[in-house]
């Protein structure tokens, strides 16, 4: 079954770190794109930033660069957001999305989402 399937995340005071967690199956995130993306309450969803496949490497949205990481563990299967120095504006439901080629045939995979909760 091709799926992705996200753990982590909670509430934290402004300033700290959490990281989200998303476990692939069915297919390989070395070889695709994973991105993460995040809505909060009464907005759009909005993306945070991409892994390319592996080798190439990774983009940010402007709000967080320098705070967010995302990376890859190949063994696990998995891709990570690492989120450091938190303001509350980052609270919201965070996703993990992919676009897996199997099969000669692309199909839209999106996480079950995470909330992440930043007080003042």
């Amino acid at each position: 079954q091709v799926q992705l399937i996200q753990s982590g995340g909670g509430l934290v005071q402004s300033g700290g770190s959490l990281r989200l967690s998303c476990a692939a199956s069915g297919f390989s995130v070395v070889n695709h794109a994973i991105a993460w993306y995040r809505q909060a309450p009464g907005k759009d969803r909005e993306l945070v930033g991409t892994i390319t496949r592996a080798g190439v490497g990774t983009i940010y949205a402007d709000p967080v660069q320098g705070r967010f990481t995302i990376s890859r563990d190949s063994a696990e299967n998995s891709v990570y957001l690492q989120m450091n120095s938190l303001k509350p504006e980052d609270t919201a439901v965070y996703y993990c999305y992919g676009v897996p080629r199997i099969d000669s045939v692309s199909r839209e995979v999106w996480g079950q989402g995470t909330q992440v909760t930043v007080s003042s």
